[in-house]
């Protein structure tokens, strides 16, 4: 005949699998914490494509014949800015002075290729997940 559990040993069953849940949880976040670490090292050292003016070209003609006036180019998380987001989030004109890696050298190509042919080029923060800035959003516009 089977031997009943008591609580004592239904106690110790119930932390056990807590305790492998938490495990499994933190496992999934050391995961995600590399995975983002390993993002943001690549968003850090990315240079323009040399397909880059092809890119853009079809982008921007594909919504110019939409009658858009503007596309976005490029989307990345605000805290790769230096300052989280908050001079986008804010509207203030020197924001390009807190973008870094990608961002910064995607600037630098805008003012060197671009902006010469009359581009313009404005930042927003996109999304906002628990009231923070989240996204920041790049777009060419004409």
């Amino acid at each position: 005949m089977a031997q009943l559990l008591n609580p004592n040993e239904l106690k110790n069953i119930s932390e056990a699998a807590e305790m492998e849940k938490i495990k499994e949880m933190l496992a999934r976040k050391r995961q995600a914490d590399t995975r983002d670490d390993d993002l943001k090292k690549t968003f850090e050292s990315r240079e323009v494509s040399p397909l880059a003016a092809e890119r853009i070209n079809t982008a921007v003609r594909a919504a110019a014949e939409r009658g858009a006036r503007e596309v976005q180019v490029l989307r990345f998380p605000a805290s790769y800015c230096n300052d989280g987001g908050r001079r986008i989030n804010i509207g203030d004109p020197d924001w390009p002075i807190s973008l870094e890696g990608f961002g910064k050298t995607a600037y630098n190509y805008f003012e060197k290729e671009l902006r010469p042919l009359g581009y313009k080029l404005r930042a927003e923060i996109v999304s906002f997940p628990e009231g923070l800035p989240g996204d920041v959003g790049i777009y060419l516009a004409w």
